[in-house]
């Protein structure tokens, strides 16, 4: 793990810091990126120390709180990604949306949702606050409006180069099972399998089990390729050595608000349970396999 291997955009993000405890950082995000896929815990522990050197620079906070919504510390996923916000780093809104859904908070997730900040995201992340917020909506009783929500031009199984396009059907399917419309939920995950060309999801099977009547899944869904964006956080092995971008945002005062929030969610026991459908059950991260 050498810092060079780190995007360029945020070694420059690290440039406000001493070079040997700037090397030194860039060296745990980038065992971060290695490890956050199949060592989510590992990850984690480096995005942890990378935070306790350079606890002031936004992508650090960014990174530390993607590796915690991957090792299912949902309340220290919120704190972080708060921080990293607030001193001007990416919002990544489904991912905080569904960490809220997973601490039992629907309401709060949709809250997200309906945010300013929500309002102009790049395809891939709308797609993907879509699927937490039908979700939430079943968590809240709220079956045809999570069925609704999902009814979107995206929907369509000829769209096989969208990444999204089997996760929607995936989830629309779960919100047709919650609102009791079984024959089309089958329709949605035969769909989702259809289009799901990297085997990402079980979803011929949830068919399967959906048409004998068994409605729990055999297994769940994570959200997000877009929390697969600590690419977005900078913990990838940097194609473009040149790449520029600014200096160091500077941290910026905490609100209060978000303070006694961030203090709330660090308090709070984290649920191992599912956000994609009942608490209680494996991999709580919005409605992609895990």
């Amino acid at each position: 793990m050498t810092p060079d291997l780190l995007d360029g955009e945020v070694r420059r993000d690290l440039r406000g810091l001493p070079k040997d405890l700037a090397d030194n950082v860039a060296r745990h995000l980038v065992a971060v990126g290695e490890l956050l896929d199949d060592d989510p815990e590992a990850a984690l522990a480096h995005a942890r120390f990378a935070r306790h050197r350079a606890s002031r620079v936004a992508v650090v906070r960014e990174a530390c709180g993607l590796a915690a919504y991957h090792a299912s510390e949902w309340a220290e996923a919120l704190s972080e990604l708060r921080a990293s916000r607030r001193m001007g780093g990416a919002a990544h809104v489904a991912v905080m949306a569904d960490a809220e859904r997973a601490l039992g908070r629907p309401e709060r997730a949709l809250e997200i949702a309906r945010s300013p900040e929500s309002s102009d995201l790049p395809r891939d992340e709308a797609m993907e606050l879509l699927i937490v917020t039908s979700g939430a909506r079943r968590d809240l009783g709220e079956f045809a409006a999570a069925v609704v929500g999902l009814q979107v031009p995206e929907l369509d199984v000829r769209r096989t180069d969208d990444p999204w396009t089997c996760r929607l059907f995936y989830a629309y399917g779960e919100a047709l099972v919650a609102a009791g419309r079984r024959e089309e939920a089958v329709r949605a995950f035969l769909d989702a399998a259809q289009t799901d060309v990297d085997g990402e999801t079980d979803a011929e099977e949830r068919a399967a089990l959906v048409a004998a009547g068994v409605d729990t899944p055999p297994g769940e869904l994570e959200v997000t390729d877009e929390a697969d964006g600590a690419d977005d956080a900078g913990v990838v092995v940097d194609d473009d050595p040149g790449a520029t971008h600014g200096a160091e945002d500077e941290a910026t005062e905490d609100d209060d608000d978000e303070v006694a929030e961030d203090e709330a969610d660090r308090a709070a026991t984290p649920v191992v349970g599912n956000a994609t459908d009942e608490p209680g059950t494996e991999a709580p991260h919005g409605d992609d396999e895990r």
